[in-house]
Order: structure tokens, then C-alpha cells, then sequence
């Protein structure tokens, strides 16, 4: 299988053909969900969920889909199921959109 995938210089991000990856910094167990900002090249984002059974990873992605007005399929993670620091595909949008969008 071919990869698509262009790395940023600092290689948390990249381009693919259906739209980007991004690195996260996720902080499962806060008391509300939310995107804090970025966190040198990683988006910095906590999620109410407890890190069980997927929970957490799966706010995570429904959190990212609400921010970026995209539907939940379009947000998943690639990389680092069970680590705090992953790195989530997110089709349909370039990664200067999502910047723009997260701000």
C-alpha cells in the first residue's frame, strides 16, 4: 500500500489525500471537554471521558468534529490508542484549515 502521507519539518502533522493528521495531546478525566490551543506542533485537548474501553479516544474525536464542523466518521485516531499523546486522521479538511479553525 502506497503512502500518501507528506510530514510537517517537526513531524506531528501531514498532509494525505482525503485531508490531514494531526499530533494530539489528549487529557483524559477533566472536568469538561474542550480544544485548549496548541502545544508546540500538538493540539492540546481535554475530554471528560475516562481512559476505559475507548471511551476518552472517542470523545476525543467527537470534540475535534464538533470544533471543526465536520461529521464524527471524518475524525479518527491513527496513532497511540491507549497513549495521551496520538495522532488523529481528519478527512475533509487541509491542515491550514484546521489551524484556521482551531485558531
Amino acid at each position: 500500500m502506497a503512502r500518501d502521507v507528506k510530514k510537517s519539518p517537526a513531524g506531528a502533522a501531514a498532509a494525505t489525500a482525503a485531508g490531514c493528521q494531526l499530533a494530539i495531546k489528549a487529557i483524559p478525566n477533566a472536568p469538561r471537554s474542550e480544544v485548549v490551543g496548541w502545544l508546540g506542533d500538538a493540539l492540546k485537548v481535554k475530554v471528560h471521558a475516562p481512559p476505559v474501553e475507548g471511551r476518552a479516544n472517542e470523545a476525543l474525536c467527537e470534540v475535534l468534529a464538533e470544533v471543526l464542523g465536520l461529521p464524527k466518521r471524518a475524525v479518527s485516531v491513527a496513532r497511540g490508542d491507549t497513549s495521551t499523546r496520538k495522532v488523529v486522521r481528519i478527512d475533509g479538511l487541509t491542515l491550514e484549515q484546521v489551524r484556521a479553525k482551531v485558531g
